[in-house]
């Protein structure tokens, strides 16, 4: 779970915060959403963080712990609710744990997402908030997710096989029967499983709609929203248009999707990925998207980045890193700054992470944060993909502004 943000710090001279005690009921004002999906309210000096809650509303609120500058609570009735409360479809929501905002109204996610993104990037890296754009938002709200991962646990109390998502709360099992912002065709196959199920309990099996006109392996990445997918790309490719690269380095590539769907944008295209079946399946599929120009490597990319930069002329070249959640590993980031492409294009499904990466990258003004989009990937959920314009500062330049790359 994201451990939302906190205020600054009350002053000394503030009223000591109420005591609140676990299993008190309260009534709070709720006047912010967090990073996370939590609501924000306040008990004297206080902060309390109240899932499936809403900006504008006052709710009544079962608190479940007490820290020193926080409290965590539990909704238990909504006093008066805020106009952008709508009544979720899903039967499972507030249960399975996969969606925090199928509570608000689509424009009202979208928006909150803007402005979450936007305090993370000034919180934790220190930019300027402006340079975050507007969040696209997906075409499809409901029914877009192309793969999810169900599980079977043995339910001893109730005697019975227990399947479907994982709850983020208990560690049990929450057994579903449709979900909401799956494809349909993941639907009928989740039917189907629930009618031929797992053996036994403790099993993972991952629904899948493949990815038509591409190759992917098993358990190899791909992104999970087809209908936003466009938009994302068209971002990406909007950004390395400006840069004006000659070169693009996909490292990470997976099964090469950025590196061949850009391919027509520059030269040449250089894909970097240590795992051997998605490097196989990546020069398969660039034959059969007919991107010539593009060429796949198997290795590490910390290991084999420095080399290909040096062929290709790293000022003529844009660098694109599409990282887990965690982020870049620390040495990436050394790499990229002692490399000095000519331009970063860092997609990321986790701002928080991304803002901490591209404020090590940005530091001492070497690189400049150029702006940052992001696409609503996964509506109704507290997650959202952004793409990141990085810059690289020429020398005399980058002497004049020191270590203000910071403020973008």
């Amino acid at each position: 779970m994201n451990t939302p943000a906190l205020p600054s710090s009350p002053s000394s001279d503030a009223p000591a915060a109420p005591s609140l005690l676990g299993g008190e009921r309260i009534t709070l004002d709720i006047h912010d959403l967090a990073f996370g999906g939590e609501g924000v309210g306040r008990h004297g000096d206080l902060v309390v963080f109240v899932p499936y809650t809403c900006p504008g509303e006052r709710v009544e609120a079962k608190v479940v712990s007490v820290q020193k500058r926080f409290a965590r609570a539990v909704l238990a009735r909504v006093v008066r609710p805020a106009p952008e409360r709508v009544d979720p479809p899903c039967t499972y929501f507030g249960e399975c744990g996969g969606c925090q905002y199928q509570h608000l109204t689509y424009d009202a996610q979208v928006r909150w997402k803007h402005k979450q993104v936007a305090d993370l990037f000034e919180r934790i890296g220190g930019f300027e908030g402006k340079v975050v754009r507007p969040v696209i938002p997906c075409p499809a709200p409901y029914h877009y997710r192309n793969r999810i991962l169900v599980r079977s646990q043995w339910n001893r109390p109730a005697r019975k096989l227990d399947l479907g998502y994982m709850r983020d709360d208990c560690g049990l099992v929450c057994g579903i029967e449709g979900c909401e912002i799956a494809e349909p065709a993941l639907n009928e196959a989740l039917r189907e499983w629930r009618r031929n199920p797992p053996p036994k309990g403790g099993l993972k099996t991952t629904l899948r709609i493949p990815a038509e006109g591409w190759e992917v392996p098993e358990h190899s990445f791909f992104q999970n929203n087809f209908h936003a997918l466009p938009a994302l790309l068209d971002a990406t490719r909007a950004f390395l248009a400006d840069a004006g690269s000659r070169h693009l380095v996909d490292a990470y590539c997976g099964v090469g999707f950025f590196g061949i769907e850009l391919a027509k944008a520059v030269e040449s295209v250089v894909g970097i990925e240590l795992d051997a079946p998605a490097i196989r399946a990546a020069r398969r599929n660039a034959q059969s998207h007919g991107a010539h120009n593009a060429e796949f490597v198997a290795g590490d990319t910390e290991r084999l980045l420095p080399g290909v930069l040096r062929r290709l002329d790293a000022s003529q070249a844009t660098v694109l890193v599409d990282p887990p959640r965690v982020g870049c590993r620390p040495p990436v980031i050394e790499l990229l700054r002692r490399v000095q492409p000519r331009q970063v294009l860092y997609v990321s499904c986790h701002p928080a992470t991304l803002a901490r990466d591209l404020k090590d990258l940005c530091a001492g003004g070497r690189f400049v944060l150029n702006a940052v989009q992001p696409v609503d990937m996964f509506p109704q959920t507290q997650h959202v993909e952004c793409v990141a314009d990085v810059r690289l500062v020429p020398p005399e330049m980058a002497l004049a502004r020191g270590d203000m790359g910071l403020a973008g």
